[in-house]
Order: C-alpha cells, then structure tokens, then sequence
C-alpha cells in the first residue's frame, strides 16, 4: 500500500480497509494519515512474504497497484491472494505491461519490467482464481532511467474466488 494513496481513495468505498506493506516505514506513514483523519475503518498490516509472513483475516477485495513487479516469486503472492480472499472475493491487479527497465531510475527491488498479460492470467488461472479479466487502465508518461520522456502502460487484471 506505500504511503496509502490508494487505499485512502478506496477507504471511503468500503466497510473496512487494510493497508498491506513489507516497509514499516511506509505503514507509519499511512498509520500517521489514518490517525490524523480519524478513520476508525482502516489499519495496517506489516507482511514481508520473503520471510513468510501471511494475510491476516480474509478479505472481499484484494488490490494490488504497480507492487507485483517489486515482487520476486509472484506465483505465490498469488496463492496468498488467493486464499487471503472469500467466496466470491475478487483480485485487482494493476502494473505495467512490458517493458526494457526504464520505468525506475535504478532497477535495484524491480525484479520484473512488467508483465505479459496472458503469462499472468495463465498464472492467476493456476493460483484458483475464475474469469480473469484484463484491460489497459492507463497510460503513464514520465521521464525513463534514460532521462527521455516515454510513456508506459498499466494494465488492470481481475480474478475471481470461487
């Protein structure tokens, strides 16, 4: 969830809201958003996946914003999403589609640049989830490692829990 920009978008949306990070310092400062805005339906939750940490409590919705390609083993992140998820409950994932390692200025915790959508749904498919859906969400255009303005898409895929 990073510093919950997101998450604070879709809090407003929903019953209750868990901000989900392996950086401690990312959910302090979320932690520090939600206390000043006085959101008694959102918390935090410390997960480090690489050290085996899992899901607490299960979820209907599970979104997942340019995190999958900072993310080393994506096939069991998307287990735990998976059973981190009820009946019915639905996975959102947006990242960038392919790329030649541009999007970050320094590749150092990018272990993919971007996803080919068919391999993740395929993957998606494998992990449990139903009627993956995909689309392009946005467009992106910023200046790339290389300094030259380039623009980049972000794809959204969706799953289902049966």
């Amino acid at each position: 969830c990073g510093t919950g920009l997101l998450t604070l978008q879709l809090q407003p949306c929903v019953h209750t809201i868990t901000g989900v990070d392996s950086s401690s310092g990312m959910l302090e400062v979320l932690n520090s958003k939600i206390h000043d805005l006085h959101l008694p339906n959102a918390r935090t939750q410390l997960l480090d996946i690489e050290k085996g940490s899992r899901f607490e409590g299960k979820y209907h919705l599970i979104v997942s914003s340019m995190t999958m390609h900072h993310i080393k083993e994506v096939k069991p992140l998307l287990r735990m999403f998976y059973d981190a998820l009820l009946p019915s409950g639905r996975l959102c994932l947006a990242d960038l589609d392919p790329e030649e390692g541009k999007f970050h200025s320094g590749n150092e915790g990018a272990y993919h640049f971007g996803f080919d959508r068919t391999e993740l749904k395929k993957h998606l498919h494998e992990a449990g989830f139903t009627e993956a859906g995909e689309m392009t969400a946005s467009m992106m255009t910023k200046p790339a490692a290389d300094g030259v303005l380039r623009e980049f898409s972000v794809f959204l895929i969706t799953g289902e829990k049966r």
